[in-house]
């Protein structure tokens, strides 16, 4: 994800005015390149929360199998979790 993210942000600043009004269709529907960057950075927002609500439902499981097992769990935080995916 990180890596997707650095990409986009690479082509958002890359692109000049000029191209951003050039037309294109996406998902079947007419607009620009600047209204699918638009669209795109929204679509990122949902991947984001996947992964935040994966990283909080991972870190419950394994909180819960290391108190069955009689172990010490270590609490770990879902914020870095979420926030390593980011870097």
């Amino acid at each position: 994800m990180k890596d997707s993210f650095g990409h986009f942000r690479n082509a958002i600043v890359a692109l000049n005015d000029a191209d951003a009004d050039k037309p294109q269709k996406m998902f079947n529907r007419q607009t620009t390149l600047r209204g699918s960057f638009l669209m795109i950075t929204g679509h990122f927002g949902e991947h984001l929360a996947q992964s935040i609500a994966y990283a909080r439902e991972w870190d419950r499981a394994w909180t819960e199998e290391a108190q069955q097992q009689q172990k010490p769990a270590k609490k770990r935080s879902c914020r870095t979790l979420a926030d390593r995916a980011l870097r």
